[in-house]
């Protein structure tokens, strides 16, 4: 039996997704500027951490699902570093924590790693 925590790390992917749907705005207005199609763009992200995030809850599926979320937290560090490149890109978050985001990312990816090979 998977221990409690991927659990708490599996919701917390499934309510990120979830939350892609009810607030996308939020989403689209911290994508980088290159990136064409935000909504649609926003709307993937989201259906990703959804089924990466149910994924990790069964073991037939576990391991493709962790490397996926690894794979999905290393493309947001995209939205990261863009957000810290003005003031109109980082919407308002104070620019200290956009920087502890970055090093969080690197936590949540090995955070998920840890349930790889379980």
């Amino acid at each position: 039996m998977a221990p409690w925590h991927l659990y708490v790390m599996a919701g917390m992917y499934i309510f990120a997704g979830v939350m892609h749907f009810i607030k996308p705005k939020m989403y689209m207005r911290i994508m980088p500027m290159y990136l064409p199609n935000h909504r649609l763009l926003v709307y993937l992200s989201g259906i990703a951490e959804m089924v990466l995030g149910i994924g990790v809850c069964f073991d037939a599926t576990r391991k493709l699902s962790t490397f996926g979320i690894i794979l999905m937290l290393g493309v947001f560090l995209l939205v990261h570093f863009y957000m810290l490149s003005g003031e109109k890109a980082s919407a308002g978050i104070p620019k200290w924590i956009l920087i502890l985001r970055v090093p969080l990312q690197f936590f949540l990816m090995y955070w998920a790693y840890y349930y790889a090979y379980l």
